[in-house]
This record gives C-alpha cells, sequence and structure tokens, in this order.
C-alpha cells in the first residue's frame, strides 16, 4: 500500500473532554452516578423475581383450592322449592347422590356422602320417588331421604284384588280395585298444588290403548285382544305386590309400566317355562292363580288348584261362584239361580273351560299352587264352617253332605 494511500485514512477522534483533562471532581461525580444506576437497576430484578414467585404461589393455591374443593362445598339454610327425584333398582348411595345433584338438591357429592357414611336407613333406601327440598344442606337431605312422608308413588296391590271397586251385598263395604289404588298412590303434593290421577282414567287407558302401547306381554295379546274395548282384557295382568308409580306419569304410560314390571317378574319366576310344562299357556295358567287365590285361604290354594285341574280333565265345568260375582259391582258369597244362569265371558256355570281372564290379582301363593297342585283325586270343594274349614272330596254325594254343614253353619245361605 502507497503512503499517499496512508496519508488518506481517517484518524481518530477523541469524544468528550480528554480524560487527561478532566478534573479529580468530575470524575468522582461520575464515578457516583454508575454506582447509583447499578443499584437501580440490581433493584428492579431483584423485585421482579419476588413478583413473579408470588404469582405462581397465588396460582398453585388457587389452583388447589378450585380442583379440591369446587365452587360450593355445601348449601345453608332450609332450601328452595320442592322437586322429585327417583330412585332406581339398584342405585348405590353415590348414584343417589349424584341424582340429587342433578335436581339442585345438593351441592357436593362428597359433602353428601360424608354426611350419609354410617347411616343404615340410607343404605336401605329403597327404590322409588321422593319428594325433597332444593338446595339444602347434605345432612338435611339424609333426613329428608330417609323420612317415610316424603317417599311417594309407592303402590301395594293386596292379593286377590281385581280392577274394578267392589261392594259388599251384606255389610256396603267397598273394597278399593286395582284402579283405586294406583290413582291414590299417585296423588303428589308439590309446593302447595296436588296432582292425582283418576280411577275413570285409568280405566279410560286400559279401554282405549292398544295392547302393545300398554306393554301387555306376548303371550297374553291373544286373549286381551279377544276381550276388544273391554278394561277387563288387562284382569291380572298387573299382579299382587309392592310397585312404584311415577307420580308425574299419565294413566297409560303407568298402567304400560306396572303390566311390563309385572309380566318380567312373572317370566323372573319361571311361569312362562313351568306352563309349558304343564300342557298350559302362562296366560291360562294366570287365570289358574287367579281362581286359586279367590276360592281357598292360603293352606288350601294347592288342592283348589287339582280341583281345577281335575275338572278341566273330566271334562266338568268348574261352577265357582267367584266367576258369577266378578263382573258384578255388588257381590256376595253365596250367588242366585239368576246369576248362575247368566252368560257372561266369566261365568263358569254359565260356560265350559277357563273364563275369558283372570278375575283377580293373584299372589305369588297361589301361582305357586296353580304351577304345583298337590296330588289328589278331589272334584268337589266347599267351606263349611266360618273358620274357613274346607272339605274336598270326589264323591258327589258326599259333597252334598258337606254343604248341608255348611247351610247348618251358616256360611251357605239355603233361601239363595
Amino acid at each position: 500500500m502507497s503512503d499517499d494511500n496512508s496519508a488518506k485514512k481517517a484518524k481518530p477522534e477523541a469524544v468528550g473532554a480528554p480524560r487527561r483533562r478532566m478534573g479529580r471532581t468530575q470524575r468522582a461525580r461520575d464515578k457516583r452516578r454508575q454506582r447509583q444506576h447499578n443499584r437501580r437497576r440490581r433493584l428492579v430484578g431483584a423485585l421482579g423475581v419476588a413478583l413473579v414467585t408470588m404469582a405462581v404461589v397465588a396460582a398453585v393455591f388457587l389452583g388447589s383450592k378450585f380442583w379440591h374443593s369446587g365452587p360450593v362445598v355445601d348449601y345453608t339454610g332450609d332450601g328452595g322449592q320442592q322437586v322429585l327425584i327417583e330412585v332406581e333398582e339398584g342405585d348405590y348411595t353415590t348414584a343417589i347422590a349424584e341424582t340429587m345433584l342433578a335436581a339442585g338438591v345438593i351441592a357436593n357429592v362428597g359433602t353428601f356422602l360424608d354426611a350419609a357414611q354410617g347411616n343404615a336407613a340410607i343404605a336401605a333406601i329403597q327404590p322409588g320417588f321422593y319428594r325433597l327440598r332444593a338446595e339444602i344442606p347434605a345432612a338435611a337431605a339424609v333426613q329428608q331421604l330417609i323420612d317415610p312422608e316424603n317417599r311417594v308413588g309407592k303402590l301395594v296391590i293386596p292379593e286377590g284384588r281385581q280392577l274394578d271397586d267392589i261392594t259388599d251385598m251384606k255389610t256396603d263395604r267397598v273394597t278399593p280395585g286395582v284402579f283405586s289404588l294406583i290413582a291414590e298412590a299417585s296423588c303428589l303434593d308439590l309446593n302447595g298444588d296436588r296432582h292425582c290421577l283418576k280411577a275413570q282414567d285409568l280405566r279410560r287407558a286400559a279401554e282405549t290403548e292398544t295392547p302393545e302401547a300398554l306393554s301387555v306381554p306376548d303371550w297374553a295379546i291373544g286373549p286381551v285382544t279377544k276381550m276388544g274395548r273391554d278394561h277387563r282384557r288387562i284382569e291380572g295382568l298387573i299382579t299382587a305386590g309392592t310397585w312404584n308409580v311415577d307420580p308425574t306419569g299419565p294413566a297409560s304410560t303407568v298402567l304400560s309400566k306396572l303390566i311390563s314390571q309385572s309380566a318380567a317378574e312373572l317370566a323372573k319366576s319361571g311361569l312362562p317355562g313351568t306352563a309349558e310344562q304343564l300342557g298350559m299357556t302362562p296366560y291360562e295358567l294366570l287365570v289358574v292363580a287367579s281362581l286359586v287365590q279367590r276360592e281357598a285361604l292360603p293352606q288350601d290354594f294347592a288342592k283348589v288348584a287339582r280341583v281345577i285341574d281335575n275338572r278341566l280333565n273330566e271334562p266338568q265345568r268348574l261352577e265357582f261362584d267367584s266367576t258369577v260375582n266378578y263382573p258384578l259391582d255388588r257381590q256376595e258369597v253365596a250367588t242366585t239361580d239368576a246369576d248362575r244362569a247368566k252368560v257372561t265371558p266369566w261365568n263358569t256355570y254359565a260356560s265350559d273351560g277357563l273364563p275369558a281372564t283372570p278375575i283377580c290379582s293373584p299372589g305369588v301363593e297361589a301361582i305357586k299352587a296353580a304351577e304345583h297342585p298337590d296330588p289328589g283325586d278331589w272334584l268337589y270343594f266347599v267351606t263349611v264352617d266360618k273358620d274357613g274349614t274346607t272339605l274336598f272330596t270326589h264323591n258327589y254325594q258326599e259333597h252334598l253332605s258337606n254343604i248341608q254343614m255348611a247351610l247348618g253353619s251358616g256360611v251357605l245361605d239355603s233361601s239363595r
């Protein structure tokens, strides 16, 4: 490189006053300013770290509180409106708590489970419908759930009841039928309002709904259809026992569920298979069970079942007064000659074979007796005293003598 080019290079210039020319006072002032600047930077950095740490701690604390406790742990106070919940078959306490949470009764499942811990009454809660207050403390929910007054829709059908009410001709005492019992069980008082189904609404649904809509089992469709629009076509398909009625359901839905549940219980008991073994249909076996229920006391059920079987095999008419009485609003044990001569779908004095339908809701014992009759050759039986003593025989003349005993004790009325 030539000297000329070197001469053209820019020479460095000093910035600011030359150091050698700074006075001692100014140099000291610059050092102080630098030290103050460094201290401010360190303070700001430390404060930033502290703020970040506090934010992280707060987030962890609040997040933990949210996830572990939830927004509401328990309600306080007396609660709000009344609501209806259903406890279903097989529900454990947790499932019941989840149902109450969904209905707005309790605020937290865990809190309810803690309150119910060790409570034998909660563990024994039965399926059904329960009236509870909304937004109540867990402990109050436990108490309301186990209070028998808060269970609604419980239906008890005694053995031997028929669909319609019947009046005793001598005493004028009315025995509520299945329709009346369902109507009573459906009554619900909720937030000051009372709602009940009516027996006539249930009767109308039995008349007008199709067998399929009423959940009539396949083995009963034919006989039920044959009865046309007669409401008694579903007689016996709602069996005796304890059931749950949805108080908010319409008549057709209530009947459908009761018939469906009864059919399921009959299937579980083995009735369809037993009927086949006996050479009968399940419907015929149910009819026999209803006759057994109305004609005898439990200790004689299996003997009466054998009499029915023997007469059907003779063949010989059954001639049961219970079948004469069945369609009558006013009934008496001893029927009249006029009643016995009247042809109806049920009167076994006037027609051969079994009645067209069951004549009542049979209980478990009557059904078992129909399935397993006692061995014997009996064709006749009569109750001979007011204690219920019933005599069975194969001999007609002996039967006539037994009838005289019944007349003498007042069980039978000679004027009829």
